[in-house]
């Protein structure tokens, strides 16, 4: 059941009520409170509350006898506000007895009234006010499932986003990231960066495949395995088998992830470079780019167990940049057809962003983005991970 909603309460607003009470009397009493007033109405009468139960309500507001055949004290006000927890709702007291119509208000009625202390415009006043406090309720309680919410989010977003512990004043790490979902903060998508203590740089991005909050969670848990393995020290072969053991234990549903995963050496003159399913980087130099060789692409994470992945060395020359990104970006057809942009003429399009207008950094990943939405011919609706590794000529700093 849900409660009716007017836009405002002017004078011509008709006032639609629901009154639940077995004695004739006192609902006689009530429709001729109503009629003495100058607000419209219209009085929907029921004797008990199982009638009350049975069908869709459009009332504004409901008047509840706390005394009914099949229902007495707050029991009844109980049911009813389980079944219609959006209906505001006035309990009716005897004089005796406003000790109840307190704890009425005190277990989820808007207010209460004593039948021989109330006249008409005392009784629309309380139905208005009553109905205005349900709004401010559940205005109230939006608010805080909003600010929930907000906080399950922005702990995704710590574990998603991560701030990059990078050193090297000739290193420049940007992102981006754009969540597929409508109306979402986050998806499955995850990248880091480390700086060891001699000098090494890791570099990862990674998807979960599907989207949702059990995505979301399960590249939270991949990302920080992959960074506390790093940190410890592990060789480059043995954090994907161990990221992958934890992605077996932490998943809820048979999941699988890719990864790229890059290891670039103290000198800044060459790399090493892990592909799990995952497509490789392009490497930009000051003339010129192109992608690394997928020779080596081995299975997802999750897929085979025992699985294997040879890593591909790669040199470097100085002022190197390195596109690191997730196939949201790509993965949009072009136009209304049938084609999709793909990874290969993706990198065409950001060699293109850097011949034409020279853009780096962070104003590169947005032009690139921006470039595939017109492609696509609307929003990517798949996330979208992006990280741009850039060095400059120089000594690294340990």
């Amino acid at each position: 059941m849900t409660a009716a909603h007017d836009s405002s309460w002017d004078p011509g607003t008709r006032l639609r009520v629901l009154l639940v009470e077995d004695d004739d009397g006192d609902a006689l009493l009530v429709e001729e409170m109503l009629a003495d007033t100058a607000v419209p109405f219209s009085l929907e009468r029921v004797e008990t509350l199982a009638a009350a139960l049975t069908g869709p309500l459009t009332a504004d507001c409901v008047v509840l006898d706390l005394q009914l055949p099949d229902a007495m004290g707050l029991s009844g006000l109980t049911k009813l506000g389980q079944h219609a927890p959006g209906v505001a709702i006035v309990v009716l007291t005897g004089g005796h007895d406003q000790a109840t119509g307190v704890a009425a208000v005190a277990a989820g009625a808007q207010d209460y009234l004593v039948k021989d202390q109330v006249d008409g415009p005392l009784l629309v006043k309380a139905l208005r006010f009553a109905r205005e406090r349900k709004r401010a309720e559940q205005v109230e309680q939006q608010f805080l499932q909003q600010q929930l919410l907000a906080r399950e989010n922005a702990r995704l977003e710590r574990g998603l986003l991560p701030v990059p512990l990078l050193r090297d004043p000739h290193l420049d790490l940007a992102t981006r990231y754009r969540p597929g979902r409508n109306g979402s903060l986050l998806g499955g998508d995850f990248y880091d960066a480390i700086e060891l203590a001699d000098g090494t740089v890791h570099v990862m991005i990674g998807d979960v495949c599907g989207h949702g909050p059990d995505e979301a969670a399960l590249g939270v848990a991949l990302r920080i395995a992959w960074r506390s393995l790093v940190m410890a020290g592990l060789p480059m072969a043995d954090v994907l088998s161990m990221v992958e053991r934890v992605l077996v234990h932490e998943r809820i549903e048979p999941l699988f992830a890719t990864v790229c995963m890059v290891v670039v050496a103290p000198d800044r003159r060459s790399l090493r470079l892990s592909l799990a399913g995952h497509l490789p980087p392009l490497l930009l130099t000051p003339g010129d780019g192109h992608l690394l060789s997928g020779g080596r692409v081995g299975v997802p994470l999750g897929i085979v167990e025992g699985a294997k992945w040879e890593a591909l060395e790669v040199p470097l020359e100085p002022g190197w940049s390195l596109l690191l990104y997730t196939d949201g970006v790509f993965e949009g057809r072009v136009g209304a057809g049938s084609e999709r942009l793909g990874h290969e003429r993706m990198a065409e399009l950001v060699l293109d962003i850097r011949h034409r207008g020279g853009l780096d950094g962070t104003d590169l990943l947005d032009e690139l983005i921006a470039r595939a939405e017109r492609f696509n011919a609307g929003p990517l609706d798949d996330d979208v991970a992006l990280a741009l590794l850039s060095h400059e000529p120089g000594e690294p700093t340990r």
